[in-house]
């Protein structure tokens, strides 16, 4: 169950990864008018604020599923796998949002949605 929580604990931290990536570059960052700036950016920049974005509302989703799984008792061994390909694929989805490889991107993006999915039906099948 702990490579579970890692994987938790690692999805938390990919907005502020990406938040960093999008800051980075050039252009100084303006911490007085922030949405402004992130507003004006392009390139790989403008990716990473996106990818930001998309990473938060992937750690709900991801938060609610783990919960749900573990909660209704489904076996640990399902849960550190389908967690595994959740981490891979939002690895993969930075890259791709980074390398802007749209479509690429949104498979892998389907991949991490896809494993929150297994976690919740997993846990619904536990429950009943």
């Amino acid at each position: 169950m702990s490579f579970a929580l890692w994987t938790l604990f690692i999805a938390a931290l990919f907005p502020v990864v990406c938040a960093g990536i999008a800051k980075a570059g050039p252009g100084r960052y303006d911490n007085r008018n922030p949405r402004a700036w992130l507003g004006g950016l392009g390139g790989y920049q403008a990716r990473a604020h996106a990818a930001q974005q998309n990473s938060w509302e992937a750690l709900a989703v991801y938060t609610a599923a783990l919960v749900a799984a573990v909660a209704a008792g489904v076996d640990h061994g399902t849960i550190t796998t389908v967690a595994g390909v959740f981490l891979v694929a939002r690895i993969a989805y930075l890259a791709c949002y980074l390398a802007d490889l749209a479509t690429l991107r949104s498979l892998v993006w389907l991949a991490g949605f896809g494993a929150c999915l297994t976690l919740i039906v997993q846990a619904a099948r536990a429950a009943a």
